[in-house]
């Protein structure tokens, strides 16, 4: 059986990276597993264990950490912790199947420089900061300071674009889902 590849996709808050992954793993040819997140933060509502997300404690994220059984990791809040485990990339790549990585800007760069050749790395960017802007006031879900802030992170993650192996601008949808497949299908097939 061969191994799988990895593929990973990242991509500022807003530029519909989630919408883009969602499509193309619907697509059977790629044989695509989404890798499952390890996280301190507690499960919601229905949230299963080892189905949307490894629940762990702080001090077994914490542990996990020491013993080099991460890929990548971040601390987003003050002690809640998200991450992808080795042992869940290893275990989707033994099946045969291609992982696909949905993981922020600094954790696609540190996978694509650990996992090398057998690694593609997919930026998804906005047209321009003022598309991102709007995209995110038409949502209605932030307020203009929380609004504010992730555009000011998204111009900072955008500066890290030229590290990625592509990047996509997500002008409009249908284009950018089928850019995004072509260069995974040119990839693992």
């Amino acid at each position: 059986m061969t191994k799988g590849k990895l593929i990973i996709i990242s991509a500022p808050s807003g530029c519909g990276k989630s919408t883009i992954i969602g499509e193309i793993i619907k697509k059977e040819c790629l044989n695509l597993a989404f890798s499952i997140s390890a996280t301190t933060r507690a499960p919601r509502g229905e949230e299963i264990d080892g189905v949307n997300y490894y629940f762990l404690s702080e001090e077994e994220f914490k542990q996990a950490i020491a013993n080099d059984e991460l890929v990548e990791y971040e601390e987003v809040y003050p002690g809640r912790y998200y991450g992808t485990l080795k042992k869940e990339v290893e275990r989707i790549c033994n099946s045969g199947k291609n992982v696909i990585l949905d993981i922020d800007v600094k954790g696609g760069i540190n996978v694509k420089k650990q996992y090398g050749e057998k690694a593609v790395s997919i930026f998804i960017m906005p047209p321009s900061v003022d598309v991102l802007r709007e995209r995110l006031e038409s949502r209605a879900t932030d307020t203009p300071e929380a609004i504010a802030e992730r555009v000011g992170k998204a111009e900072y993650e955008i500066s890290f674009a030229e590290e990625f192996d592509y990047r996509i601008v997500n002008d409009k949808l249908a284009e950018a889902v089928k850019e995004t497949e072509q260069i995974i299908i040119d990839f693992v097939l």
